[in-house]
């Protein structure tokens, strides 16, 4: 990455705010603490690469409702919660929401660090995938209406001649249409095609003629 990763520490005590700040300010991170979960979530932004680590109880909002708010969009933020008591139901609850790993106060650098690897780890994957498909979706977007028609009938395994005859013209027409959704696509084979399509959601024809 051309940046550390920012750890945004959310948790309304004081003293662990400061020490966890301090630690992964050591440890060669970019930290941003906040006191609360509104402040957190009234500067949050999610273009900036990183995780989070998460106080479960606190005022405004818990741990749980601030996963849930950071859940949304195209890469949701990584979590990391921290408590203060054994919870076995709410870590249950928060880990089945995606969180990646639910620590105990005072929690323990050597535990806290290979989570935060991990979470880092995860939101770069994610990043990665949420920008090939914008690409991807990009791409799509500029053909035309009889191109993408194409493109459902040659996912589907059509030969030219085939979907020729269903769309009503000639295997010289298709062809062409075929070939310009090709290059436009940034594909040269119809296994790379298939791919991109599932990628993209695209799903073959159904249905065909002969």
């Amino acid at each position: 990455m051309s940046a550390n990763p920012t750890v945004f520490v959310v948790d309304d005590d004081p003293h662990v705010l400061r020490a966890l700040s301090r630690l992964l300010g050591a440890k060669g991170y970019d930290v941003r603490g906040f006191n609360s979960p509104n402040a957190f979530l009234d500067q949050h932004d999610a273009s900036v690469p990183g995780c989070a680590v998460l106080d479960v109880a606190m005022p405004e909002l818990d741990g749980l409702q601030l996963q849930s708010a950071l859940s949304h969009g195209l890469v949701a933020r990584p979590v990391i919660f921290l408590t203060g008591k054994g919870d076995i139901p709410t870590s249950v609850k928060a880990m089945k929401a995606g969180a990646v790993d639910f620590l105990r106060k005072p929690v323990d650098a050597k535990e806290l660090l290979p989570a935060i690897d991990v979470a880092i780890e995860r939101d770069e994957r994610a990043r990665r995938l949420s920008d090939e498909l914008t690409s991807i979706w990009s791409r799509v977007a500029n053909l035309t209406p009889r191109e993408h028609e194409v493109l459902t009938y040659v996912i589907a395994g059509r030969l030219n001649k085939q979907i020729a005859h269903n769309l009503g013209t000639v295997e010289k027409t298709i062809k062409v249409h075929r070939g310009r959704m090709m290059e436009k696509l940034g594909v040269r084979t119809v296994a790379d095609l298939v791919r991109l399509a599932d990628k993209a959601g695209i799903t073959p024809r159904e249905g065909l003629r002969g």
